[in-house]
């Protein structure tokens, strides 16, 4: 992984060395960076020295028996969430930070790209059939307490995959979305194949006309 400036001065700086696909995720309340690596979660700790960014050695964050991926924590720092797969398939979790080796599962049928709301109660995340679900929580001293999720918006998303497709603003109030294209004409019109027959003959005869 490396970290350039956003304005585009300097050179980009190399913070990690590693034969597996590394991708930066999101810094932690303290300032470190998370990232996954073949399926887990790691941090490390970076500063700013001579206007470089330097890391420090990577750490595993947590160990879990399935591909663990968008982490994201709370306002308050004391909650990382993320999506795992240790069920079959994925669900959103949520434990504490640092970790204490609970976690709480979030999500009932499937989920994934949680995030936190800034009042402090709610907590959003994306279903697999790309619908946006919302949950109350409460905390009670060490414990996470969430309730039922629950539909946030009645309509599905666009469908990007893994990607990410919706943001949260700060007032907790909207989204920002990629939303399905809605197209009047009919799919045949949209998308089509043309096929070139003898394409060679035909340059040939285009380049010839032009040497004359």
């Amino acid at each position: 992984m490396f970290a350039t400036q956003t304005d585009g001065g300097g050179t980009p700086t190399q913070l990690t060395r590693s034969g597996n696909q590394q991708a930066p995720e999101t810094f932690s309340p303290d300032g470190r960076l998370v990232f996954t690596e073949r399926g887990e979660l790691h941090i490390l700790s970076v500063e700013i020295d001579g206007g470089q960014m330097r890391a420090g050695a990577p750490q595993p964050l947590f160990t879990t028996s399935r591909r663990t991926t968008f982490p994201s924590f709370s306002p308050d720092g004391r909650w990382l969430a993320y999506s795992n797969a240790q069920s079959g398939h994925f669900e959103v979790y949520v434990r504490a930070f640092p970790d204490n080796g609970r976690q709480v599962q979030v999500s009932d049928s499937g989920g994934i790209m949680p995030l936190w709301s800034r009042n402090g109660h709610e907590f959003f995340y994306r279903t697999v059939d790309q619908r946006i679900m919302v949950v109350n929580y409460t905390v009670k001293g060490d414990a996470f307490i969430p309730q039922r999720p629950r539909p946030w918006y009645g309509k599905r998303i666009a469908n990007v995959g893994d990607n990410w497709n919706l943001d949260l603003a700060p007032d907790g109030k909207r989204f920002v979305a990629l939303m399905p294209a809605e197209v009047i004409e009919a799919r045949e019109s949209r998308s089509h194949v043309t096929i070139v027959m003898n394409f060679f003959d035909e340059v040939r005869r285009r380049v010839a006309g032009r040497a004359k």
